[in-house]
């Protein structure tokens, strides 16, 4: 049985539903109010457990052979990445070492560090750490930018309400963006991949872009052209939230290209392009 934290989120429904398309029996941890029933009706078995309490992670942990996490801090005001990101996590894993967990799969991200300065960053590498030094067989996934929460939020939602897409300076920056379809992927491959084992796996898409790229495809998908517009570096960006300014100005500081080419080889996994991302979703905006 493979025990799946934050099922009830985007990445986690994922990789639930993946599980399940390979026959495993799972079952999903979910908050206290959180929805549930989609998971539930995919043949998960749902218990309720918060990674705050310690007990509950033990009786969910309980008879499992495997844990993935997805779990980090939400928006809620009980939420923070100290309480969630850091001690949440060492729960989780300390939870898994009593009840002899044979993996466990942590999704992190790309650039965490226990010494970053972005709080997250700095929380997902503690968490890295914590789980090098237990007793668990782990493989921690570092996936870069998703497309599908940066896509929606800087491009589509503009768009498709006819806004000008607000970028960035020159948006001369390359990032390979990544579809959650594709982590998930790649947490349910890591569960019986040899190579896998003890591993660490930065994860990106099939191509460094920038963001102007990413419009392009938007608008091919959509066949119309839209209006964008530039702002300087911490300026606000219309529609999107604060916190978004400055992380959206980060991304024009560096370039984040991931060779992906062995590792898609090993896990059997084929990445989402850009131009398939932002046609199916073009196609599902214009039906909507």
């Amino acid at each position: 049985m493979i025990l799946v934290v934050g099922a009830s989120g985007s990445l986690g429904g994922k990789i639930v539903r993946g599980l399940l398309e390979r026959r495993e029996v799972v079952r999903a941890l979910v908050r206290p109010g959180r929805p549930h029933r989609p998971i539930e009706r995919d043949g998960a078995t749902v218990v309720v457990g918060d990674l705050r309490d310690r007990l509950s992670l033990d009786r969910a942990c309980e008879g499992a052979t495997a844990v993935v996490t997805t779990a980090s801090a939400s928006k809620t005001a009980d939420d923070s990445i100290e309480n969630i990101d850091v001690r949440g996590n060492e729960n989780l894993i300390a939870a898994a070492e009593a009840a002899a967990v044979e993996r466990f799969v942590f999704i992190s991200t790309l650039n965490a560090s226990a010494g970053s300065p972005v709080p997250v960053f700095r929380a997902k590498g503690m968490t890295e750490q914590r789980l090098r030094q237990s007793r668990l067989v782990h493989t921690i996934l570092q996936p870069n930018a998703f497309m599908d929460v940066w896509f929606p939020m800087l491009v589509e939602r503009p768009a498709f309400s006819g806004q000008p897409v607000t970028l960035v300076g020159e948006s001369r920056r390359r990032h390979a963006f990544i579809a959650e379809r594709d982590v998930a992927a790649f947490a349910v491959s890591s569960l019986i991949a040899a190579a896998a084992r003890n591993a660490t796996l930065p994860l990106g898409g099939p191509e460094a872009v920038t963001l102007k790229d990413v419009v392009r495809a938007y608008e091919q998908g959509a066949r119309r052209s839209f209006d964008v517009r530039s702002v300087a570096p911490g300026e606000p960006i219309p529609g999107a939230p604060e916190v978004v300014w400055g992380l959206a100005a980060a991304l024009e500081t560096f370039d984040s290209p991931v060779p992906m080419e062995d590792t898609c080889r090993t896990f059997g996994v084929t990445l989402t392009s850009v131009a398939e991302f932002a046609r199916s979703r073009a196609a599902a905006r214009a039906t909507s």
